[in-house]
């Protein structure tokens, strides 16, 4: 299955939000099942004020984008309106774990 990278820009009034559902959102990353996505690396951008969260990037295994579309459209940050934007792209590992690209 091809590879993703998600970037998705928090709201400028989102850490509030953000934090309140944090744990909701990484429980669902970890979670193996029902996504038709698997999470491979994630963390918060952090260009915020004082080094503060204010995105999310993830690199991701799915079918298409459009599995990694439905399974970012229901993530808890989604739901709590922390993401201005979400962009979602087609990844290759250059540097790092390169058995990503083989799977």
């Amino acid at each position: 299955m091809p590879l993703f990278a998600v970037w998705a820009r928090d709201r400028d009034d989102a850490l509030t939000a953000r934090e309140r559902v944090r744990e909701a959102h990484r429980a669902r990353l970890r979670a193996p099942a029902p996504h038709a996505v698997v999470v491979l690396a994630a963390g918060p951008m952090t260009g915020g004020a004082g080094g503060a969260m204010d995105g999310t990037l993830l690199v991701v295994r799915a079918a298409s984008a459009a599995a990694v579309r439905a399974f970012v459209e229901d993530d808890p940050y989604v739901h709590a309106g922390v993401y201005a934007s979400v962009d979602i792209q087609p990844w290759r590992c250059g540097l790092g774990p390169v058995e990503w690209n083989d799977a």
